[in-house]
């Protein structure tokens, strides 16, 4: 996502943080180092993402028509 700012990123971030869907790492480096997975609960959205990835590209094919 080369447009985003860091602001609009790590308010991202925190939001999907503050629903659990991500677990985010701080580690004590210097520089600063960041981790971010999913959590349990994140990882059963991949099937949901996934399906909406398809019908994207279906949706996508059919207006190009």
């Amino acid at each position: 996502m080369p447009e985003i700012t860091q602001a609009t990123l790590t308010k991202e971030l925190r939001s999907l943080e503050s629903f659990q869907l991500i677990h985010r790492k701080v580690y004590a480096e210097v520089p600063p180092r960041v981790e971010y997975s999913l959590t349990e609960i994140g990882m059963k959205l991949l099937p949901v993402l996934k399906e909406l990835e398809i019908w994207g590209d279906e949706y996508k094919k059919r207006i190009r028509q």
